[in-house]
């Protein structure tokens, strides 16, 4: 079902993937939970840097529509153990 007024061109529902990097892969795996905690999702680990200082994950969250998939994205950047989304 697509949404009217969709700029994406994105149908949702649709299983969208967040890449999150910090530098305590505990406290990001709790901060990933505690945002998408009521939603379907599904977390991987992705990578580590090279110095062993930065680590990133990947989080699978099935989003209803734009609106909740921005929001998401908007709590992970603001949250303190996350450095960066992509």
């Amino acid at each position: 079902m697509e949404i009217q007024g969709n700029k994406s061109g994105v149908e949702y529902p649709t299983h969208w993937e967040y890449k999150i990097i910090g530098s305590k892969i505990e406290d990001m795996i709790k901060a990933a939970e505690e945002i998408v905690a009521g939603q379907e999702y599904d977390i991987t680990p992705s990578n580590i840097s090279r110095n062993g200082k930065y680590f990133s994950l990947n989080i699978t969250v099935l989003v209803q529509s734009e609106t909740l998939r921005d929001i998401i994205f908007q709590k992970f950047t603001k949250h303190p153990d996350i450095k960066v989304v992509i």
